[in-house]
């Protein structure tokens, strides 16, 4: 029998690409997530939403989850994923591991060799761990929130 998170349907595309219905529902869920939810205000959609890839993860046509890629060069040297959100109604169902291992697929293949670099939230530092990424600065304050930056090392060539 298969999990939820192996009936995800996931979406990538540029952000000229969305269809307003599409960047309606991202900006929603980044807001619900990312301002309301975790009490943060702040400007959360930014200047590097427009050089980045937005990847949408629906089940049963309802979007689920969400994160960007951002091309290398616009956040730090190398590509970088951020944003990452499982809505609430989801979470349960644990897709988040599935929407980052997708996530990471895709730059690694679309930025070989390169490695990735995240400003993950220092409560998550574990979930990044099980996923490759390894600590690469201590602790510091983002818009109230606990950070650290992590790396993901570029695949060896074999």
């Amino acid at each position: 029998m298969k999990s939820e998170s192996e009936n995800l349907q996931f979406k990538w595309s540029r952000l000229e690409s969305l269809s307003s219905l599409e960047l309606w529902e991202i900006i929603k869920a980044r807001e619900a997530v990312f301002v309301v939810e975790q009490q943060c205000p702040y400007q959360e959609t930014d200047d590097v939403d427009p050089h980045s890839w937005h990847l949408t993860a629906s089940l049963n046509s309802e979007l689920a989850a969400y994160v960007r890629v951002i091309d290398p060069g616009f956040k730090y040297k190398q590509p970088s994923i951020s944003r990452v959100l499982t809505l609430e109604k989801f979470r349960k169902l644990k897709v988040g591991r599935a929407l980052m291992n997708e996530a990471i697929k895709f730059t690694e293949q679309t930025f070989p060799a390169m490695g990735i670099k995240i400003g993950a939230q220092v409560y998550l530092q574990s979930f990044y761990e099980s996923l490759g990424f390894e600590a690469a600065t201590e602790a510091y304050d983002e818009d109230g929130i606990p950070h650290l930056d992590m790396i993901k090392p570029a695949k060896k060539n074999r």
